[in-house]
């Protein structure tokens, strides 16, 4: 198995490794709760590109509790399997390039059909670029992030 730079080991095939993430998962949570402490009813923002999005997603899938929401860049769903949650309308935005080598096409199409069925708020875009992150991406999730609830731009 190989880690790399990521959050989680990652299979030779390059498969996220469902029980490693699996077991990271609360921590990542527990820790996210502790910063959060003093922050009244409001909870943090995840912000994620590539692996970052895939542990992000994770979180958001199997502790809806600890996030009040994610931009999720170029991510993947994270589980064959994604977790029996209720996201009760909590808001994703899930942006994907249309020529992203990393990922196969549809990955991010999926992962959002699964953050809506698990009752979230997803709003997802395909932009015509590849992997990293680029001027059109940071400029949507920018307006995203200033119409969210109690952000200062949304009701």
């Amino acid at each position: 198995m190989s880690r790399g730079y990521g959050f989680f080991r990652r299979h030779e095939d390059r498969r996220v490794d469902e029980s490693d993430l699996r077991g990271r998962v609360p921590d990542l949570a527990g820790c996210i709760r502790e910063l959060a402490v003093g922050l009244g009813d409001s909870r943090p923002v995840a912000v994620g590109f590539s692996n970052g999005a895939i542990m992000a997603a994770a979180l958001l899938m199997s502790h809806p509790s600890a996030l009040g929401g994610a931009v999720l860049f170029r991510p993947l769903a994270p589980f064959e399997q994604p977790p029996r949650t209720q996201l009760q309308g909590v808001p994703v935005l899930v942006l994907d390039g249309a020529h992203d080598e990393r990922r196969s096409p549809g990955d991010g199409r999926r992962l959002a059909g699964e953050l809506r069925a698990m009752g979230a708020r997803v709003t997802h875009q395909v932009l015509p670029v590849g992997h990293a992150i680029t001027r059109d991406d940071e400029r949507i999730a920018r307006l995203w992030l200033r119409d969210l609830p109690g952000a200062g731009g949304g009701a």
